[in-house]
């Protein structure tokens, strides 16, 4: 049965994207199903650490970003979410190639939602975990 509550696709949510940090990062939405969420993002110049690293705040934008959309996707219309809390847990550096975050809801409640990312290099090895924590709040007007 999907959580999902608003209707999407991918072409939406990439559209979404334009002129904000999720573009510039070049995030791109790839994948979901009843429970889960997938986008890519790039380890090149805009995302790595001065070490040549994949940078642990970039990690956390596409955690953010899946859990955040996700999340919003899984209220009812009229409704969004916003971060109260994020934590992440990097085990592994990545130099190069696409790092591919997945987001599955731990909690969908009627005030707060949590949400777990887990990020893999192009080995399919894990090299970030996440979890972020959400308010639902009434879509605010313009």
């Amino acid at each position: 049965m999907s959580i999902w509550k608003k209707q999407f696709d991918l072409a939406m949510l990439n559209k979404n994207r334009e002129n904000t940090l999720i573009e510039h990062l070049d995030i791109q939405f790839i994948d979901f199903g009843e429970d889960y969420l997938k986008a890519t993002m790039p380890v090149n110049n805009r995302t790595h650490q001065p070490m040549g690293l994949l940078h642990g705040g970039a990690s956390v934008v596409l955690a953010e970003t899946l859990g955040s959309i996700a999340g919003t996707l899984a209220c009812p219309e009229g409704f969004v979410c916003v971060g109260l809390e994020i934590n992440a847990n990097h085990m592994r550096g990545v130099r190069s190639g696409l790092v591919t975050g997945i987001t599955k809801a731990l909690h969908i409640g009627r005030t707060t939602q949590v949400w777990e990312i887990k990020m893999f290099n192009d080995k399919q090895q894990l090299n970030c975990i996440s979890r972020l924590t959400l308010s639902v709040i009434k879509y605010p007007k313009k």
